[in-house]
């Protein structure tokens, strides 16, 4: 007798795509509107109706951060919904930002200069 493969009722990577299409296209929504939406629940504009593509195709799948705001917005059984973090204002981007010269630290320790007029 064979072990019978584990079977699970959350969608796989291959199955989301599908799932994310046909819940989108239920609201009537493009996948421009989808990225608009998901971007601005999650607070962060780094998704575009490129990266909606991929996932639909099954090219890619969604990370754990976007899992949870599809979660939210288009009702998916993708697992659990954590608690994704809201951020205070959109970045554009996740790198850490290059340093300028108010947020740059000088070398040696001297105090930064204060401007004279």
């Amino acid at each position: 007798m064979s072990p019978t493969p584990f079977t699970s009722t959350r969608p796989t990577p291959a199955s989301l795509g599908p799932l994310v299409a046909r819940s989108r296209l239920a609201r009537g929504w493009s996948q421009s509107r989808l990225a608009a939406e998901l971007c601005a629940a999650a607070g962060v504009c780094t998704l575009s109706r490129h990266e909606i593509s991929r996932w639909e195709r099954g090219v890619r799948a969604p990370g754990r951060f976007w899992r949870g705001w599809l979660v939210r917005i288009l009702a998916l059984p993708v697992g659990p919904a954590h608690p994704a973090r809201r951020v205070s204002a959109p970045t554009g981007s996740n790198r850490p930002r290059p340093a300028t010269n108010a947020t740059r630290r000088r070398v040696g320790g001297s105090a930064p200069r204060t401007p004279t007029h």
